[in-house]
């Protein structure tokens, strides 16, 4: 890939795990029309439920999460207090005739949570909603929080899917990032979650880091694949120092340069590739008997706030600061803050702040750049199908982007606009093409590759 190619498109953009993207989200909408979405979920339907955890016992300087540290259990029980009155509260305006296809906990570390802490906020879970007998529990792992306790517990919880961060084995990129984990820990934390039946286990790492070689980043991965997870994903480090101050502790001299990260994504995914695994998505892969492989292969993928998924459910219910919902009609976030989380839910059970509500051209587009980002690929007969009237302004959009676009990175043939196998790496930004409202200065982004 020509140097000069992948910096004129590396210009920072979303991600793209919702449309429109959170720096849209207003107080214009909020617990009113929250309970409205909840009550117009209908019996029979598939809910999604998170629930964030906004504590770790150490911060990891890379982290973007919303997250605090804590060295006392006080305030994570506190919290935790919180989070089960707002379930209450919630589940309550929640048809019971609903099914829960899908709970995964975030964070944070969710795995710091004690062992009976973590059994009862999943008693609460199953008190006030209906889980499906198949429901699908995944839980973010910190290797360096579990013992066997609370591997028994996350077993009596359920939990069928581990996702663990690795980030990078390298020991000085390990202690540029704050995050000290061995191998050694996370072989023995999988293979204590596989004993207990978790039939899924997805492992993170990322490239872009403080320190990071293409010759490290391969050890890394060649130690990955030895664990012969289920998934990988193989994220790009987003440096957003002005959002997150803890960030600054990264020198910006000790980053790769956009054309080194360039590589150490290319070859990472090349290695994953060698190994049998498939590409889904921008940043995902998956070993070809996975849910997630299948999804992609049957044109199922879908896109969510955790990143890309095969769960079906149209609606994703989000408990806990900072935790954003997903429903037919719109986006609705709580209180990040967690001391503000908790009084809201003191007073009424209810912590949602700001949100969205979708218009018709953003639903069109939502699909539009899902699409790019989970298929990349978008069919003109099957947006004008579903948006009749609307899907004109955005096909003329597509023909304009192929008509200036130099690079080919795309083609239109048979009414569908495709990336082409040199467009793939570059699907942010032409998924960015297609967003309204990219262009009005709210938000800033990281780098797109």
């Amino acid at each position: 890939m020509d140097d000069a190619l992948i910096l004129k498109h590396a210009a920072p953009v979303p991600r793209y795990t919702s449309y429109p993207t959170a720096p849209h989200f207003s107080e214009s909408v909020g617990s009113a029309d929250y309970m409205d979405w909840l009550q117009a979920i209908g019996p029979g339907e598939a809910v999604s439920l998170y629930a964030h955890i906004p504590y770790c016992d150490r911060l990891c300087w890379f982290c973007a999460c919303h997250t605090k540290q804590t060295l006392r259990y006080d305030p994570v029980a506190t919290y935790l207090d919180g989070l089960h009155r707002e379930v209450a509260a919630i589940g309550g305006r929640v048809n019971r005739e609903a099914r829960v296809t899908a709970l995964h906990l975030g964070g944070g570390s969710p795995t710091l949570v004690r062992p009976e802490d973590l059994i009862a906020l999943k008693r609460v879970f199953t008190d006030h909603f209906t889980f499906a007998p198949d429901c699908e529990i995944s839980v973010e792992m910190d290797p360096n929080d579990l013992d066997e306790a609370r591997h028994d517990a996350l077993a009596a919880i359920g939990m069928t899917r581990a996702s663990f961060g690795i980030q990078d084995f390298d020991p000085r990129v390990q202690d540029a990032i704050n995050r000290i984990q061995t191998y050694e820990q996370t072989r023995g934390a999988i293979e204590a979650a596989r004993a207990r039946g978790v039939h899924s286990v997805n492992c993170d790492v990322l490239y872009g880091l403080p320190y990071q070689s293409l010759q490290s980043l391969e050890r890394t991965m060649e130690a990955v694949l030895t664990l012969a997870p289920d998934r990988v994903a193989l994220f790009g480090y987003a440096h957003v120092p002005w959002m997150k101050t803890h960030q600054k502790m990264i020198l910006d001299e000790s980053l790769p340069g956009i054309v080194e990260r360039f590589a150490q994504m290319s070859r990472a995914a090349e290695m994953l590739l060698a190994a049998g695994y498939e590409a889904v998505g921008i940043d995902h892969f998956a070993k070809p008997a996975d849910s997630l492989a299948r999804a992609s292969r049957e044109g199922r993928l879908r896109r969510n706030f955790q990143g890309y998924t095969d769960d079906a459910a149209e609606t994703l219910v989000g408990l806990g600061a900072s935790a954003i919902g997903q429903f037919r009609d719109g986006y609705v976030q709580n209180m990040p803050a967690t001391g503000e989380y908790l009084r809201n839910v003191e007073r009424s059970g209810v912590a949602a702040v700001r949100g969205y509500r979708f218009t018709p051209d953003d639903r069109l587009r939502a699909k539009v750049i899902a699409d790019i980002m989970c298929r990349f690929a978008f069919s003109f007969a099957e947006v004008e199908q579903a948006f009749p009237g609307l899907a004109a302004a955005v096909i003329e959009e597509a023909r304009l982007f192929r008509t200036r676009d130099a690079d080919q990175l795309t083609t239109i043939e048979n009414g569908i606009f495709r990336l082409t196998e040199r467009g793939r790496p570059f699907a942010r930004p032409v998924a960015a093409a297609f967003d309204a409202y990219l262009g009005n200065g709210r938000g800033r982004h990281s780098v797109a590759v």
